[in-house]
């Protein structure tokens, strides 16, 4: 294969992302039919002028809470060229995580379908903030385009609410430049051309997911966006629109190779990309057989600063526990506790320096403080850097090793999740005196989630789950609820979280 010329390295505001493709190229295939690259510039042209039309201030967010549809897909490059900043929104998550996203956001335009408004209650809308129903918004397609923005580049794009280990989701800040840099970046490496189909399977409000579309986009390519209840739906997909790449993680592709394949759908494959977790070996070497014509591309990466590495697919056989080297326009060092590079094969914490790095978490100084800081010494990019927490090592070839996670956050299914989150929906029940969830290694989920639980007497475990049901998202359930008399204690009095996991892991 013909290694594709060098990215430019020149950020542009997100609206004049380079579309490759010609005029009459499909761009997006959904549910409201077909749109050429000349079609996909005047709807983001007319969404973007009836945004601006709303007299919203600069800057203003518009959150949208909606499953992947034409508007969800066009949002990202029309706001951006209003001058506003988009917020998706998980469309798993359930009332009070999608209030929290519109009040810490302070979102002053909510965009979703009548189900999901329905759904909130009083009080969970700022008042300040107007909400649209999607089938109203189809008007918003109809003004004279607006022309692509003048904006910096450095200006404020989107914000991306991820889980941390403590504490409620936070906004992580983009700018035009992160994620118009993220699409060339991935674009180059993962070799997408124009003739490329891409399914996107992933949520927009992922940076995994969203940059599906994007990538696509600036490598003139197709997407076709896709909300799927079964992996045969998935399959029908590939093989009703010849996809060509399709990105996922790791408890998907465990579900897909598990499905019968059509052989004429298992070829059209050309490119699979993993993230969100560690592939089994057993999981890659099939994938390797039933897509025989596909390359595979296991990659790591931060939502603090979109993706940090890749692993060369010719590689894989080799070094199938790699995670590969940084992708462009990333720079990877492997650090000790004083800041000073490791030498090959030593552990140090992962840092991601240069311009991928996202500005911050939104009105959250003290933790923005905690994970952005001063690049390393031998940085040559300098400026801010993602202290990533996590742990690596680097061979003497150069390629990276993860080795593990510093902090309590939970990562299944790719989704990174709060323990703090479901800790603090168990005790509102008022059916938990204390509770503390943990990760536990899950061969489909990376990890799994377990909720030990010292309960309020008399209590049954199944109104425990019908409450967390009500509250949480699916994703963030616990695989296993553990009730205790007695929860162990540290000698500062506080819950003894080591002693919890060693009991779980053992």
């Amino acid at each position: 294969m013909v290694e594709p010329s060098a990215p430019d390295p020149i950020p542009r505001p997100l609206d004049h992302l380079p579309l490759r493709g010609a005029p009459t190229d499909v761009a997006l295939s959904d549910r409201d039919g077909v749109l050429d690259y000349a079609g996909l510039e005047a709807a983001v042209g007319a969404l973007a002028a009836s945004l601006a039309a709303r007299a919203l201030p600069k800057g203003a967010r518009v959150a949208s809470w909606l499953p992947k549809t034409r508007m969800t897909s066009l949002l990202p490059l029309a706001c951006t060229r209003a001058g506003l900043v988009h917020v998706p929104i998980n469309p798993l998550l359930k009332r009070l995580q999608v209030s929290h996203i519109l009040s810490d956001s302070g979102a002053k335009l909510l965009i979703s379908g009548q189900v999901r408004l329905d759904s909130l209650e009083p009080g969970d809308v700022p008042d300040d903030c107007e909400t649209l129903n999607e089938e109203a918004g189809r008007a918003l397609f109809e003004s004279a385009p607006l022309p692509p923005s003048e904006a910096n580049p450095d200006d404020l794009a989107a914000l991306l609410y991820t889980s941390g280990s403590t504490g409620r989701p936070k906004g992580v800040m983009l700018s035009h430049a992160n994620m118009w840099l993220g699409a060339i970046s991935v674009a180059h490496y993962t070799r997408l051309v124009p003739q490329d189909r891409v399914l996107a399977v992933l949520p927009y409000s992922f940076d995994y997911g969203q940059n599906q579309l994007l990538s696509a986009w600036a490598a003139g390519a197709s997407v076709v966006p896709l909300d799927f209840l079964a992996p045969r739906d998935v399959i029908r997909a590939v093989a009703a629109h010849g996809i060509t790449t399709l990105a996922g993680v790791p408890p998907l592709w465990v579900q897909l190779i598990e499905a019968p394949w059509p052989p004429d759908a298992a070829l059209s494959l050309r490119r699979l990309t993993n993230s969100g977790g560690k592939l089994p070996p057993s999981v890659t070497r099939r994938l390797r057989e039933l897509f025989p014509a596909a390359d595979i591309y296991s990659m790591y990466g931060l939502t603090e600063a979109f993706r940090s590495t890749y692993l060369e697919p010719a590689l894989l056989d080799t070094h199938i526990d790699s995670i590969g080297k940084a992708i462009p326009f990333a720079e990877i060092l492997i650090v000790r506790d004083d800041g000073s590079e490791t030498a090959p094969g030593e552990e140090g914490e992962l840092v991601h320096a240069g311009p991928l790095v996202a500005q911050g978490y939104w009105n959250d100084p003290e933790r923005t403080a905690i994970r952005f800081k001063p690049a390393p010494p031998a940085s040559r990019y300098g400026g801010t850097a993602v202290w990533s927490g996590d742990r690596a090592r680097r061979d003497e070839e150069g390629l990276l090793y993860f080795v593990g996670r510093a902090d309590g956050m939970i990562k299944s299914a790719g989704n990174r999740i709060s323990p703090t989150e479901i800790e603090e929906a168990a005790i509102a029940s008022g059916l938990a005196a204390e509770a503390i969830a943990l990760g536990y290694p899950d061969p489909l989920l990376g990890q799994g989630i377990a909720l030990i639980v010292r309960p309020v007497e008399g209590v049954a475990e199944d109104k425990l789950r019908a409450h967390l049901k009500r509250l949480l998202p699916n994703f963030m359930q616990p695989g296993v609820i553990l009730w205790r008399s007695e929860l162990p204690r540290s000698p500062n009095g506080k819950i003894d979280r080591n002693a919890l996991e060693a009991e779980l892991t053992s």
